[in-house]
């Protein structure tokens, strides 16, 4: 296909690799109830939802969440999350995909927003965490853009990884902020957290598959 051996792929794990909809949807609903909100379908989380996350919580609202407000969510959240994510897999083929990928000679690595400390074992446990050569979750407060952590991300990898080389493959708009926010290209999967509408006002590659994500980010990078 043309590529060069050091082609880079950056993954999001939540809503791309992780396939954790009704985890999300489930927590989500479980903190609003905590302020008397109404649940939501998957259909309104994806058509509403964006980061930060208090100014997802700002367009239920009307306002933005009191510090409060945003703990006591914030914390629902996490807790009823961690009960419904056993009954989650791995997205359709992305096994099949990172090994693909790391069998060519190729580099990749896993950035999320998701607690650094709860993601490892849970990437570990899924038997995928040789494919990456670094794994970074969130250390810090949740709530955040992914902007940040990027550049720390890609400063982690170094010389070997060229930023004008990767791609990031995620589910949200702020996943190709956070590209372009280090010079790297980005490409959006529809089957996570945003709907297809938002994604394509990000300006970059919209795919359905994670295949297609793929044979994306090679075009990129060729």
């Amino acid at each position: 296909m043309g590529m060069q051996a050091n082609a880079h792929i950056v993954w999001d794990w939540n809503g791309t690799l992780f396939h954790d909809n009704d985890a999300i949807i489930g927590a989500t609903n479980a903190a609003f109830a905590e302020l008397g909100l109404a649940p939501i379908t998957l259909g309104q989380y994806r058509s509403l939802y964006c980061v930060p996350v208090p100014k997802f919580y700002e367009r239920l609202l009307g306002r933005l969440p009191s510090d409060a407000e945003w703990e006591l969510m914030d914390g629902v959240f996490h807790r009823h999350y961690a009960d419904h994510r056993v009954r989650c897999g791995l997205t359709e083929g992305a096994a099949e995909l990172l090994a693909g990928w790391r069998s060519a000679g190729r580099s990749q690595s896993l950035l999320s927003m998701y607690g650094h400390e709860e993601l490892v074992p849970l990437v570990r446990g899924f038997g995928i965490e040789t494919h990456f050569i670094r794994v970074d979750g969130r250390t810090g407060p949740s709530g955040g853009s992914k902007a940040e952590h990027m550049v720390r991300h890609l400063q982690a990898l170094g010389a070997a990884v060229s930023p004008s080389r990767t791609v990031v493959i995620g589910d949200a708009a702020d996943d190709a902020v956070a590209a372009g926010n280090v010079g790297a290209r980005a490409v959006l999967y529809t089957g996570g957290s945003h709907s297809r509408a938002s994604l394509e006002g990000a300006g970059v590659p919209v795919v359905d598959t994670l295949a297609e994500a793929v044979v994306e980010a090679e075009r990129l990078v060729a």
